[in-house]
């Protein structure tokens, strides 16, 4: 059973930075694709980035391009989000998510989620 665990959210003042970790455990991920959505209130899921977890291949949303870094630790089954120059509309709950084969920007195709981490971010 897979199963991802985020943490690192927090409050955060505009233009300031937050990482945020997903441990992943269950499986062997070779063949996964890591990523991580967002959403806010009254808003739909939304994604923000991918990474393959062999290749370390990435894929970012244009709004967060350029202040977003996905990665991975391989030995710690970890992914992470590094966050910077955040803007009041980052403001969601941030979701781990996982799916093994092809990657994509679309929440339905990831099998496996996390339970979110609340990012709030103040201007």
């Amino acid at each position: 059973q897979v199963q991802l665990v985020e943490s690192g959210g927090g409050l955060v003042q505009a233009g300031g930075s937050l990482r945020l970790s997903c441990a992943a455990s269950g499986r062997t991920f070779s063949s996964y694709v890591m990523a991580w959505f967002r959403q806010a209130p009254g808003k739909e899921r939304e994604f923000v980035a991918y990474i393959r977890w062999s290749s370390g291949s990435t894929d970012y949303a244009d709004s967060v391009k350029g202040r977003f870094t996905i990665s991975r630790d391989l030995p710690k089954n970890t992914v992470y989000l590094q966050m910077n120059s955040l803007k009041p509309e980052d403001t969601a709950v941030y979701y781990c998510a996982a799916r093994q084969g092809g990657s994509g920007q679309y929440y339905r195709i990831y099998n496996y989620w996390g339970q979110g981490t609340p990012v709030t971010v103040s201007s």
